[in-house]
């Protein structure tokens, strides 16, 4: 097989439409946020994509059939009171190497030249080292003007954060589309703790997005409840580790919050 095969399920005809990128990472919080997003759209899936790149592996579904690891890419059209069309990417893995995240990111970029991609918005979440009440929603561009945009619907801009940049296929996404293809793109990272699946801060990067798209009628309900198993299994790691704290002494509790992250 070649290093990279793109296997299409049906041809579309999209105009000039922007791409979602929910891959998994800190928190899954892009990974959960384009998930929710492809059941509230029903969107359709577009296109498959298998690499050498990711791991030599099958999941096992609950019926006990196979599939091949990989990512996915959906599409919608019409979408929201601007009546844009989207593409959204997700999947089971980033590449696993340093050279495989460039060959599958520049790959998907190829396809998003081919469709006149607009704009690239890459989802994600940015670890804390802990727990997080009310999660904010950093960004960064690769356009000053989207920059500016953004600002106005509530994202945060830090000067000290993300401090070590941002690695992986978000990162990627808007340097190489920027040096390479041409196409604007802002990374939205959830706050979270790192520590768990973190449902809270994909609600509040899919707020931040549908409002930059000006995209309505989308129902957090999933998410809601997703959140609220989370911070019962939170609650419960929480408890156990006060325990801890207080048979083990102060400073072994905090190594034991590190262990968990």
């Amino acid at each position: 097989m070649d290093q990279i095969v793109v296997k299409y399920v049906q041809e579309v005809d999209l105009k000039k439409p922007v791409m979602i990128e929910g891959l998994p990472g800190v928190g899954n919080v892009g990974k959960l946020a384009a998930e929710h997003l492809i059941d509230e759209l029903e969107a359709d899936l577009l296109a498959e994509i298998y690499s050498i790149y990711f791991p030599p592996q099958v999941l096992v579904m609950e019926d006990g059939l196979t599939d091949l690891v990989g990512n996915k890419l959906y599409y919608a059209t019409e979408v929201g009171k601007d009546k844009k069309d989207i593409i959204i990417l997700t999947g089971d893995y980033q590449g696993m190497t340093p050279q495989g995240q460039y060959m599958i990111t520049d790959r998907i970029l190829q396809i998003c030249s081919e469709f006149e991609v607009e704009t690239i918005f890459a989802l994600g979440g940015y670890g804390q080292g802990s727990m997080v009440s009310k999660p904010r929603v950093l960004g960064a561009a690769n356009r000053p003007d989207i920059v500016e945009e953004a600002k106005e619907h509530g994202v945060v801009f830090d000067k000290e954060h993300p401090a070590s940049g941002i690695v992986g296929a978000s990162g990627l996404f808007l340097g190489l589309g920027e040096k390479l293809y041409d196409i604007p793109g802002i990374c939205l990272m959830g706050e979270t703790s790192g520590y768990f699946v973190d449902p809270g801060s994909s609600r509040e990067v899919l707020k931040i997005l549908t409002s930059m798209l000006n995209i309505e009628d989308i129902s957090y309900e999933a998410l809601d409840d997703k959140a609220k198993e989370v911070e019962e299994i939170t609650s419960k790691v929480m408890d156990m580790d006060q325990e801890l704290g207080f048979n083990m002494g102060q400073e072994n509790k905090s190594e034991h919050l590190r262990y968990i992250g």
